[in-house]
């Protein structure tokens, strides 16, 4: 359950008549009409974009889960020790649902920086330096893409992790190969 972005023309969201203008009343609307049904919200591990502090971010995501959500699929991030830190925190405040990575392999270096950017995530300096040398060698940026992916996903599953969100954006080779070298069961 997401709230969703403004629409490009516009730089704040503004609730559509009789809608709801914070994904909290999404959830509970949802949890009353349909309530065994399975809801998931977003979370941002390196706070959202329009929270004014991490702590709000998190007391904003406490009320998405406290209003009946059953788990959290993050915003994509590059630095695992992120999403670790959010989970801590996450634990800290009481949010005691699942929390799912959202993962993305780069398949273009110059579109991840892009949205990256958008999303308010933050790209290693390493593998931005390794897109960059390899900027005109677009198979070369997807195998960068891959291994970065599958490092990341090996240790978020050494750690236990609840389950992977893979953003693909209508491109799942990169994320085929990714699962298939960490051995996922098919």
């Amino acid at each position: 359950a997401l709230r969703g972005d403004p629409p490009q023309s516009e730089t704040e969201f503004v609730a559509p008549r009789g809608g709801f203008g914070y994904a909290n009343e999404l959830v509970e609307f949802i949890r009353q009409q349909f309530p065994a049904m399975g809801i998931a919200v977003g979370g941002y591990p390196e706070t959202h974009q329009e929270a004014p502090s991490p702590e709000a971010d998190l007391v904003n995501l406490k009320r998405k889960v406290d209003a009946g959500a059953d788990a959290i699929i993050t915003q994509l991030f590059f630095d695992n020790r992120d999403f670790f830190d959010f989970c801590d925190r996450c634990e800290q405040i009481g949010i005691h649902v699942p929390i799912v990575p959202g993962l993305l392999p780069i398949t273009n270096g110059a579109q991840i920086q892009r949205l990256a950017t958008l999303c308010g995530a933050k790209m290693p300096k390493t593998l931005v330096e390794q897109l960059h040398q390899h900027a005109d060698d677009p198979q070369g940026q997807f195998n960068i893409g891959v291994e970065f992916a599958t490092r990341q996903t090996s240790e978020l599953l050494e750690a236990g992790v609840a389950g992977l969100h893979f953003y693909v954006l209508n491109k799942s080779e990169a994320t085929d190969q990714v699962l298939r070298s960490v051995h996922w069961p098919r």
